[in-house]
């Protein structure tokens, strides 16, 4: 069969499409603390967050933290930490050696301990998985209860790559031996301003 055969016959066995179900999202309302439950999940999942009251202490904080750190990478203005340029034409493989990415979140999960970031916040869409370790900035007003409401947030962005990211990476075996930063960051740090 021809690609285009092939095409044409998933086209006319497609089902019909299903209307989503209406969600009332006042029953999954709680009257919580967003800032203390997203710092709780966040080191639940393996992750650590610093609380600062203004960003002037940023980069002294981060330098505390990640004293090492030497090829250093930030999309955010709000750290001037940088030792190493990147734009849309920085070819991926060539950020392998990066010790520390500093990248500003758009939004956290209370519920989760996530953040939301997109390729408007990072560029090369592999820095958050190829770096050693990885600074996340937050708003502390940004933070919402639950994923539907962050669901209901994202809607309504511009189409481009995004993901929720939840603490360092990490996998388990049958064993259940835990391995952190097996396919990403070692560390992941969420400053919350």
């Amino acid at each position: 069969m021809s690609r285009e055969s092939i095409l044409n016959a998933i086209k006319k066995n497609k089902p019909e499409l299903e209307i989503l179900p209406e969600i009332d999202l006042e029953v999954f309302h709680e009257d919580i603390d967003l800032i203390e439950t997203f710092i709780s999940n966040v080191n639940f999942v393996g992750g650590s967050t610093v609380q600062l009251d203004n960003l002037e202490n940023l980069d002294e904080e981060i330098i505390k933290r990640y004293p090492n750190a030497k090829h250093i990478v930030s999309c955010s203005n709000k750290s001037q930490l940088a030792t190493i340029s990147i734009s849309k034409e920085t070819e991926p493989h060539s950020l392998e050696s990066i010790d520390l990415a500093i990248i500003a979140a758009q939004f956290g999960i209370a519920e989760n301990g996530a953040v939301w970031i997109s390729e408007n916040d990072f560029i090369v869409r592999v820095l958050p998985f190829i770096t050693n370790d990885l600074v996340l900035i937050l708003s502390k007003k940004d933070i919402c209860l639950h994923m539907h409401e962050a669901y209901n947030i994202i809607s309504k962005r511009d189409k481009t790559f995004g993901l929720f990211l939840s603490g360092p990476s990490k996998t388990a075996d049958i064993e259940q031996c835990l391995v952190i930063g097996a396919q990403g960051a070692v560390s992941l740090t969420v400053f919350l301003i």
